[in-house]
């Protein structure tokens, strides 16, 4: 422990954002830089805790508790407080295969479960998480490492989001020849394509993807397995295959109305933005769908979130919020102790950004959309909402309508945003994957094995829709097991 007095002496301070003035005028990372020294005296608040549950994975209350991935974080800490940085870089991958995608858009549970949060505001984990990549590929610390042997064997990984890529990456470690396909027409899943660029520029992630590649993975895109190339042709031409298709079947909202022009998924919406901002290079075609428009945004989560920051980039007329739970407590409340995630009031960079043009938090809780309306031509006008208050009835709660509470809002856009099914059905059909009760993938955790032999399943397929750093965590697990299928053995972490 390099400074014991470190969290008595210097008060929280994460990297700071942009003005959201300014940063709704570009599609650039919302982050600022920050001074090397600021971020040593944030590394030395860390108490090196005898019991550190910042790294500890847990899940509490159905919610991750401490970092999935498990990583070393008070090591790196202390390093980084030391001046140490390339020594944090190798602490930071031992556990951690894109810790540029996590320091960027990971919700950071282990800052809900630091144990100075429970007296003081946590250290600024993912700040410094960051901070530690980027200066390593800055230095030129980070390049690419070949296998020395190969193996003979031969992998199929369908799907490149995180879960895929870091399947990848630790099964070509192992020297297996390893050939990742994608349906998209670019590597990286909803990295890419689910995530703006303002939280997650997509240079970055052709960063790594270019290292990958140059470290012997093929990668294989626009092409769909079940229907471009048939399942069982992949089982047949490879050794193993191991599926990281994701939970991509989105909630939809069966309500009068949704056949309405400017109904839409909010993946649709934030995946044509994506594509025209790579295909364009510039935000003259795209960035109009929401311009001068009256936009509701249905659901409180991440994904509704992209929704509102890339609206205000268009230019929306207003911006509306609609969320079906109450409104968090400002601190934890009793039934929320540490070290569990902390399940408290904060505006993330979308509604930051909403307030500061139109004055208030656009998020309106306790809220549902009973119908849309549409206008003589089929196009969406409005939305008639109503207020919702919770009732317990035979051990479960359901929101009742507020008698009295209907009233229209203006609305030409509306993106459901209310979470995700499960994985989608095509190859699950084809290879006879035996599925739970949410319709995921069966494969145990731990094992990561399906019913059919040589068959893994990691990720969001498998657990359903989670945080980045679970499918980062299942996939290199199912690596591990994929590799003692394969070889008998295993050194894989």
């Amino acid at each position: 422990m390099g400074k014991p007095t470190g969290f008595l002496e210097y008060e929280r301070r994460p990297i700071p954002d942009r003005d959201p003035l300014e940063r709704i005028k570009d599609w650039k990372e919302i982050h600022e830089e920050f001074d090397e020294s600021k971020l040593r005296e944030q590394g030395s608040r860390c108490m090196d805790c005898g019991t550190p549950y910042c790294h500890t994975g847990m899940t509490l209350s159905n919610m991750a508790s401490g970092c999935p991935v498990n990583n070393l974080i008070p090591e790196w800490n202390d390093l980084v407080y030391h001046g140490k940085w390339r020594e944090a870089l190798d602490r930071l991958h031992k556990t951690n295969n894109f810790p540029e995608f996590t320091g960027r858009v990971c919700p950071a549970p282990c800052e809900g479960s630091c144990v100075l949060g429970v007296i003081e505001p946590p250290v600024t984990i993912k700040s410094i998480e960051c901070s530690i990549i980027d200066k390593g590929f800055a230095e030129g610390w980070v390049t690419a490492c070949p296998p020395r042997e190969r193996s003979g064997k031969k992998v199929a990984v369908v799907g490149s989001g995180p879960a895929g890529l870091a399947a990848a990456d630790q099964l070509n470690k192992a020297g297996h020849s390893v050939t990742v396909f994608e349906r998209a027409d670019r590597i990286g899943g909803l990295l890419v394509y689910g995530i703006p660029n303002m939280k997650l520029d997509k240079e970055v992630v052709q960063r790594r993807v270019d290292l990958l590649t140059e470290e012997g993975i093929e990668f294989v895109v626009s092409t769909e397995i079940g229907k471009d190339l048939p399942a069982k042709q992949l089982v047949d031409g490879f050794d193993a295959v191991v599926l990281c298709c994701g939970a991509t079947k989105p909630r939809d909202l069966p309500v009068e109305g949704r056949e309405l022009n400017g109904v839409h998924f909010a993946m649709e919406f934030l995946t044509r933005n994506t594509q025209g901002l790579l295909e364009l290079k510039d935000v003259t075609a795209f960035e109009t769908a929401a311009k001068e428009k009256d936009v509701v945004v249905i659901g409180g989560g991440d994904t509704g979130t992209d929704c509102v920051g890339t609206s205000m980039r268009h230019g929306c007329r207003s911006v509306t919020q609609l969320e079906i739970m109450p409104r968090p407590p400002d601190e934890r409340a009793t039934d929320n102790p540490w070290p569990e995630w902390p399940k408290v009031y904060n505006m993330d960079y979308g509604q930051e950004e909403a307030k500061e043009v139109f004055g208030s938090d656009p998020r309106q809780y306790l809220t549902a959309t009973k119908k849309f309306l549409g206008d003589d031509e089929g196009n969406l006008r409005a939305l008639l909402i109503h207020e919702i208050e919770w009732k317990q009835e035979n051990g479960r709660f359901s929101p009742v309508e507020v008698s009295g509470s209907e009233r229209e809002i203006p609305a030409q856009l509306a993106f459901l945003a209310m979470g995700f099914l499960g994985p989608e059905d095509i190859i699950a059909e084809e290879l006879g994957l035996a599925r739970d009760t949410r319709s995921n993938v069966e494969a145990e955790y731990g094992k990561f094995s399906t019913n059919v032999d040589g068959i893994f399943a990691a990720g969001d397929m498998r657990r359903g829709q989670s945080l980045i750093v679970w499918p980062i965590n299942e996939g290199r697990a199912a690596a591990r097991e994929c590799d003692r299928f394969l070889m008998g053995e295993t050194s894989l972490p």
